[in-house]
C-alpha cells in the first residue's frame, strides 16, 4: 500500500502543464495545480494558450476568479473549501484564482475521464447514496462508464443465502471485490466491483517512433523526392498536347448512315 501511495506521489510529480489532460487531472490536487502553473510560467506557451488549459482544470475542479483580493472574501472561499492561488501569465499578468476539487457525489458525476480515478470503495459508495433499485436501475450510458474501469458482478438471493460457504459472494470477496448489498424486502442484490487493471494499448506500426535516421532526411534525398513529384505533376496535365486531336469524340460514324428520316417501321416490326 505504501509503495501504491509513493508511485502516485511521483506520477503527480511529474505531469507538467503540457501533459496535463483530462484524465490525470483527476489525480492531482489543488496546491498541484498552482505548483504545475508555477512551473510553467517561463513558458510562452503558457499565456497562449491559457484558455485551453484552463478548460482540463475546470472538468475536475471548481474554479473562481478573486477580484476582491481582502481577507474577508478570501475567507469566505477558505469556508466553502476552496484554495487561494495566484498564476502567472507573463510579467504584468497576474491571477489569483480559488480552487477546489468536483466531488464525485451522485452517479451523473462519473465520467470516462474520471471513473479510472476512484476506488472500488468509493464507486460502490457513490451507488449507495444514488439510488435504491439496483444496478439495472442505473442507465446504459452510467452502466457502460462505471464498466470502462471497473469489472462488476450483480447477483440477487434470499438474505439468508447470500453469504453461505463457498457460495458467489465469498469468492467474489476472495478475489479482492468490494460488495454492496441492496436489501430488497427478504431478498438481498449484491453488487460486486473491482478495479480494471490498466492495460496499455499497444501501438500501430504507423504509430511508432521513427529513429533519427528515418527522420532526418538528407538534401540529396530530399531533392531527388522533389524531382519525382515534378515529374509526375509533368505527367499529369501538358498545356501543349492539347490539340484537335484531343477533342475528336469517342464514336466516329459515317455520315451516310446517317438518315434525318425517320425509318418506316411494317406491321411485323410492331410488338
Amino acid at each position: 500500500m505504501k509503495e501504491q501511495k509513493e508511485q502516485k506521489n511521483q506520477e503527480q510529480k511529474t505531469i507538467t502543464l503540457k501533459t496535463l489532460n483530462k484524465s490525470c487531472v483527476w489525480d492531482i490536487q489543488e496546491n498541484d495545480i498552482f505548483r504545475i502553473y508555477e512551473a510553467a510560467e517561463r513558458d510562452a506557451d503558457l499565456k497562449e494558450n491559457y484558455r485551453h488549459y484552463m478548460d482540463i482544470v475546470r472538468s475536475a475542479f471548481e474554479m473562481e476568479e478573486v477580484k476582491v483580493d481582502k481577507p474577508e472574501v478570501l475567507k469566505k472561499y477558505e469556508d466553502r473549501g476552496f484554495k487561494i492561488g495566484t498564476i502567472k501569465l507573463d510579467e504584468n499578468t497576474r491571477l489569483k484564482l480559488a480552487l477546489k476539487k468536483r466531488p464525485i457525489m451522485r452517479v451523473t458525476d462519473l465520467t470516462y475521464e474520471n471513473i479510472r480515478h476512484i476506488s472500488a470503495a468509493k464507486l460502490l459508495e457513490v451507488l449507495d447514496r444514488n439510488f435504491g433499485g439496483g444496478w439495472d436501475s442505473l442507465s446504459q450510458s452510467i452502466q457502460d462508464i462505471i464498466e470502462s474501469g471497473f469489472e462488476i458482478s450483480t447477483t440477487t438471493l434470499p438474505q439468508d443465502r447470500l453469504h453461505k460457504s463457498g457460495g458467489m459472494y465469498e469468492k467474489k470477496v476472495d478475489d479482492g471485490f468490494d460488495v454492496l448489498e441492496i436489501p430488497k424486502g427478504t431478498w438481498v442484490e449484491a453488487i460486486f466491483a473491482k478495479k480494471k487493471p490498466m492495460v496499455e494499448k499497444p501501438k500501430m506500426k504507423y504509430e511508432e517512433e521513427m529513429s533519427e535516421d528515418e527522420e532526418e532526411l538528407d538534401d540529396e534525398a530530399i531533392e531527388e523526392r522533389e524531382d519525382e513529384y515534378e515529374d509526375d505533376e509533368d505527367d499529369d496535365f501538358d498545356e501543349d498536347k492539347l490539340t484537335e486531336e484531343s477533342y475528336r469524340t469517342t464514336f466516329e460514324t459515317d455520315p451516310d448512315d446517317l438518315s434525318l428520316d425517320a425509318a418506316e417501321v411494317s406491321d411485323d416490326d410492331e410488338y
